[in-house]
Formats: C-alpha cells, structure tokens, sequence
C-alpha cells in the first residue's frame, strides 16, 4: 500500500497547478539524510537523494562509484546459459553460418549489434534477420525461420522467441537459441536453449534485466570459455554503449547491475569509437557528453523510427556497422523518418485521445482503437495517454478483421502478465510482453470483450484506484544554493531514469521575473527569492495546460516550483537550469 496519504502534504501543496499533490521525504529519510550528510561530508541534497534510495553510509562510496566487477551476476546462474554459451561458441570455431533473428525495436537492435561486433572481431560474419512490423509482426514466423534454418546451422533469437513455440519447430535443420527477457510461459519452445530471466523456473532476481543485457552476459561466459583454451575474445567493455543504449530505451529500472551498465555505457559512448552512435548523435545534434535523458528521448526514438515506418533492419545495421560512410547515410535516414514518424504519431495521438476521453478516463484501463491506426506509433501513443492519465494504456490500429496494439502500464500494475491471461483466455489472437509494456493482436469482433477483461484484471491489481500522480519532491533547495558544483555532485548518483527518477527540488515562495511563451506550448521563466540570486527555468508543454498561464500572468503573485536542476551550456558558459515541471501558489 502507499502511504503517500498519510505524510503531510510538502510545502502544503495539496493541489498544484498540474492537479497533483506534493509528497516530500518521510520523517525517517530526513534523518538518514542529516546522518549522511553528518558522517560522509556530502551535499545535503546529494545525502537525500542517497537517502531515498536507502542508501547507507557504509555503501556510499560503493554507490557513488559502481564498478562493474563487482555487480555483474555470473552468466551461469541462468538457466541455459551454458548450452547457449557452448554451442555459440562451437559454431564460431567450426566457422558454421550464423543468423541472428532480432526484434525491430532499440533492444533488439543493440542486442543483435552485440553479436555481430563480436563475430566481427573473432572474424566471423553473420546474416540479420529483423521482421518487418506490419508484414510479419513480432517475433519468429515459420516462414523465415524455415528460410533461415535451410542456410545457417544455428539461429540466434534476440529480445523474442520465448513464446514462438511453432515457429522454432519450423527451423528444421538448425539449432535455435533464445537470448530474451519477455514474460515466458508455462511450456518453453523447443530451442536448444533458452536465456530468460523472465522464464517461469526462473528465480527473478535478473528479470530487470533488457535482452542486451542478457546477450552481454551470454557474450562473457562465451569469453570465459576462450580463457579457458588459452584464447583471447573481444574487448566487452567496449561494448557497454550498446548495453546502455538498450537498458535505457527499454525502460528497464536504472538500479543494481543496470545502473552500472548505463554509467560505464555512457562513459564508452562518450569517446565516439562506434560509428553508428557517432553518425547518430550528429544528426540529433547532441554535441555533448551524453545522459541517459540522451538516450531515452534523442537516440532511442531516432533508433526506433525503421522499425516503426521504415525498413525494420536499418537500426541494427547502424548499430553494427563499422564504416563511417554507411553509418553517415543510415544515421541521415532514420532522422528523416522519425521526423515522419512524429507526424504519424500526432495524428494518432490527437484521435486516441478524444477517443479514450470520450470513453472515461478515470477507469482502470485507458484504450482507443482506430482504423488504419500505424501499427509503428501505437505503442509510443500509449505511453502518452498513460503518461496524461497515469492509468495502464493500450493503442490498437485496426485493420480488415484483425486489430494490432500496444500497451503501456504505470508503476505496481503488471501488464504483461494481464495480457499474457487474455490470451490463454482466448480473447487474444496473440499477446505478451513484460511489466511495462505488451503487445497484442485481436480479432475486431472481440475487441470490447478484450479490454473489458482487461480492465477488469487490472482493475483487481489496484489500476482503477489511482488518482492523478503526486508529484514526488526530493527536499527544498533555495536559489542561491543551485550551482553547477551542485549538479555535478548530484550526477554522481546517478544515471536517472526509470526506477531510479531523478531527483527533484522544491524552490519555496519565489518571485517570478521574467515569463514568456517559447515555441508552440513551451514555457520560459526567470525566477528567484528576493535575496539576490535568479535560476532559469523551462516548462516543455507547460502553455497546453494551466501552468503556463498563469505563470505567464502572475501579476507579482510568488509560487513555489518544482522540477530536476540541469546544466545548460550556451556559447561554452555553463549555468543551472530548471526543468520545471510544476508550481503552486505561496499562501
């Protein structure tokens, strides 16, 4: 249960001018916070983001600095592994014809990036297979698996195949392994192996885990191997941009193992070795050391855009490639077409919503179906209206008598597993997923059927109570005391990201000095205490709700402010920004 309603209302906000509720720190993580901040010599900001994370004094340095030495789980702890690790690195030795069948999306992209670096490295080339979203669907079919296995002697299924029972029968003549991390069933496909921490025989304590990361733990057993026979396997570290890429866009949670994949990820990513993620940054104009918000909002959607409304493959290739030519050119192309996508997406975006509002939004489940809908945004225009409505979402695009969608869920409600029911219920054609995101496919005619079920399952895991989102403050900071050093010190504990927010501040009664509209909806502000010290603030979207507004016409009225600090770097000077994501008025 949350116990957010019992604690105080932070600064008294009980309803912002988002509509949200601010919760501060509890009694308890104030203290631990102090003893920090007492025992270590740390910022008292830093000490309660470390407090919130339960971090004791003992462990701090150990936070503050990740290695990964020390928390990568052994690949053999997972069931398969060691049939999976083997028989990969026989086929590399006897030099037999490898595929590798990937999913469309970022982590099925990094994941087959993965293993073809690898083989490049140990001389070997291999052939990519990635299906294309609307012709084929997600994952294995019989046709290219039967296609794949008449040429290769071993098939590599990343980020998919753990529910592909037909289709892996279908590759007669090949050995089949999975390396995945989606919700397994109760029987496995016959496959050689199958590398899933999300198996149903599994422990679960690696299911936070992407299917990069899986495949990065299958690639060091397989060099594990070598050292054994005296052999030398390719630089693992060096790959770790791609590990992060896919933790990131995959939105698994930024602790443990993963957090520090994404740390040491990012600082490989910031020497610019990979062509493919060099050529990408460039054209997303990310001239900067990258962050995980890098990740998750410039390069994972520019990543995405072939396998959403382009050739499904060019992601993985650019992941892959090695010459900066090819790279510059796939780079170039899955800009333009996440620029198309964008369109796509606002269209859909804009009937989804008036869809499900038409609908009620205060249900467990938000959903729209629409004709013609592209199969290739449905999934981010549901975590839009997730994101609107903090309710589980599902997107479906309908098309002759079947419809395909995608679903995205809120914290503490599993989705997946909910649409995995409905399938073996019969109202699903198909469907799976994990947590916080599912796909399905359903027959027209019981489409209402389906997401009633749904809602009522998700209903029973606590979806239907939730009211708009309390908006979480990590403590109060005054003007003066957010400085770049600041920052810098908070970064520290970070990456932020899913699981692992970011922490936000609280700026009590500050006068605004300066407000005006940028851009189609977004909202900048210069604001500070009257003690001399002024921040710079950014509200992205800000002007389509009431925020902006009234901020804009504050008639010298004094708000409190919430949002996560940043730096902002303008002509090479440096300065702190607030992202601001919401205010209220001081009473």
């Amino acid at each position: 249960m949350d116990h957010a309603a019992e604690i105080p209302a932070f600064l008294n906000v009980e309803t912002s001018l988002t509509g949200r509720r601010w919760i501060g720190p509890s009694a308890a993580q104030d203290r631990a916070a102090e003893a920090l901040a007492q025992q270590k010599s740390l910022p008292a900001a830093l000490c309660r983001v470390l407090a919130s994370r339960g971090v004791e004094a003992a462990d701090v340095d150990s936070f503050l600095a990740p290695k990964l030495k020390d928390l990568l789980p052994d690949p053999r702890g997972l069931k398969d592994m060691n049939a999976a690790s083997e028989r990969f690195l026989a086929a590399v030795e006897k030099r037999q014809r490898i595929a590798v069948f990937a999913d469309y999306d970022v982590d099925g992209g990094s994941s087959a990036a993965l293993l073809l670096t690898w083989l490049r490295q140990m001389g070997q080339d291999a052939t990519l297979y990635v299906p294309d979203r609307i012709d084929e669907g997600y994952g294995p079919n019989d046709k290219a698996m039967r296609s794949l296995a008449a040429e290769h002697d071993l098939i590599i299924c990343v980020d998919c195949g753990t529910l592909s029972h037909g289709p892996i029968k279908a590759a007669v003549g090949a050995d089949v392994v999975v390396l995945d991390h989606h919700l397994g069933g109760e029987t496995l496909p016959e496959a050689l192996a199958v590398v899933n921490p999300n198996r149903q025989d599994e422990s679960g304590t690696l299911s936070h885990l992407c299917a990069a990361a899986v495949v990065f733990l299958m690639l060091v057993e397989a060099n594990r191997l070598l050292r054994e026979k005296g052999k030398t396997g390719p630089d693992l570290m060096a790959m770790l941009d791609l590990v992060a890429l896919a933790t990131v866009a995959d939105v698994a949670p930024l602790t443990g193992i993963n957090r520090a994949f994404v740390r040491q990820g990012l600082a490989v990513m910031a020497r610019r070795q990979r062509v493919g993620l060099t050529a990408l940054c460039d054209v997303a104009g990310l001239h900067e050391s990258p962050t995980s918000y890098h990740l998750g909002y410039l390069l994972g959607p520019r990543v995405n855009a072939g396998g959403r409304i382009g050739k499904a493959d060019i992601g993985a290739r650019l992941l892959s490639t090695d010459n900066a030519q090819e790279a510059d050119g796939l780079a170039a192309r899955l800009d333009a077409l996440n620029t198309e996508r964008r369109e796509v997406e606002n269209a859909v975006r804009d009937a989804a919503l008036l869809q499900a509002t038409e609908r009620g939004l205060d249900g467990p489940l938000v959903w729209a179906a629409g004709e013609g809908w592209h199969p290739g945004v449905v999934g981010i225009v549901a975590a839009r209206l997730k994101e609107a409505t903090n309710r589980p979402a599902v997107v479906i695009g309908l098309e002759g008598d079947e419809g395909k969608g995608s679903g995205r869920s809120v914290s503490g409600i599993d989705l997946g597993a909910s649409i995995q029911r409905l399938g073996q219920e019969g109202l699903l054609i198909k469907g799976g997923g994990h947590k916080m995101a599912a796909g399905l496919t359903v027959e027209r005619e019981k489409l209402d059927a389906a997401m009633d079920r749904l809602g009522e399952l998700l209903a029973k895991q606590g979806a239907g109570a939730l009211g708009p989102a309390d908006l979480r403050v990590s403590g109060l900071l005054m003007p003066q005391a957010a400085t770049t050093d600041l920052v810098a010190a908070l970064e520290t504990a970070g990456p932020f990201g899913a699981g692992a927010p970011a922490p936000r501040f609280a700026f009590p009664d500050c006068q605004i000095h300066f407000a005006k509209q940028v851009g189609a909806n977004h909202l900048k502000i210069s604001f500070g205490d009257g003690l001399g010290s002024r921040i710079d603030a950014i509200a992205f979207g800000a002007m389509d709700g009431p925020m902006g507004a009234r901020l804009c016409n504050h008639n010298g009225a004094r708000f409190h402010l919430a949002g996560r600090l940043e730096i902002n770097t303008w002509q090479g000077r440096q300065s702190v920004q607030l992202r601001l994501e919401d205010a209220a008025e001081a009473h």
